[in-house]
């Protein structure tokens, strides 16, 4: 594996749950949480992207490195574009997007994108992994994603797909077992070239009737390599429940 950096995109505010990125953890802040997480990857260098000086300082004060960027990112991959031209990062190094609200992420699911970014011609790179349940497949909060034979994202929807015609029209809630499920899993390798070219890419009507950034990717004719994995990563957070779930199994898991 090639040399990869990890940037975490950070915001203060946050609609749900007011200063998340620094809600502590069992003495440290979610975003230093997260960053330690990434920091057992093969990452060369992990990095917070913050709009905020409060999670800029929180960071430092961990021995994290954090940079400044603006406050007006319509998207967490424009606020990583920003970052790499501070970071004076080099048109094809390789950059894995790890959400500041996934103090669990895997470090070797951060591997396992900067692996299929590398060995893939595709600018960007994501994971997804085999679905098994029904009520996740008709669930519109569950994102799903159909490939091509080079494992390439064909789309991504918060409708059923593919639709088994058959089966539906059976009435029988279970999955084909003839073809695979797959449900995205929102973690992001890109070039840095392309994290840039994103930046200047118009949003697109399937993005926003979805709202889904990545299908801004698939408009516009570009590739995304997927990473298959072999089960669910623990769920990020986005509410006060999410959060007491979070510190809970933070005990559980590594205490």
């Amino acid at each position: 594996m090639s040399n990869f950096v990890v940037l975490i995109p950070a915001r203060l505010s946050s609609s749900r749950l007011p200063n998340k990125a620094l809600a502590d953890i069992h003495g440290k802040p979610m975003v230093v949480r997260v960053a330690e997480r990434a920091r057992l990857s093969k990452a060369s260098n992990v990095v917070v992207a913050t709009d905020h000086i409060d999670i800029q300082a929180a960071c430092e004060a961990h021995g994290i490195k954090a940079v400044l960027t603006g406050t007006d990112h319509e998207s967490g991959t424009t606020r990583l574009a920003e970052a790499a031209t501070i970071l004076n990062l080099a048109d094809n190094d390789c950059v894995v997007n790890v959400q500041g609200d996934e103090p669990l992420i895997e470090p070797e699911l951060i591997n396992a994108v900067a692996t299929q970014l590398q060995q893939s011609s595709a600018p960007m790179a994501t994971a997804a992994h085999l679905l098994t349940d029904y009520a996740d497949f008709i669930d519109a909060n569950c994102v799903k994603v159909v490939l091509n034979s080079q494992h390439n994202a064909l789309y991504f929807s918060r409708a059923c797909i593919p639709w088994p015609r058959d089966l539906m029209r059976s009435g029988t809630e279970v999955l084909p077992k003839d073809i695979p499920v797959y449900r995205h899993i929102g973690i992001y390798g890109y070039r840095v070239q392309f994290l840039h070219q994103y930046s200047g890419l118009t949003p697109s009507p399937l993005e926003q009737a979805e709202s889904l950034e990545q299908l801004r990717v698939l408009w516009h004719g570009f590739n995304i390599a997927v990473q298959i994995t072999s089960h669910a990563p623990a769920a990020g957070v986005d509410t006060l429940t999410d959060l007491e779930r979070v510190r809970a199994s933070w005990l559980d898991t590594y205490k």
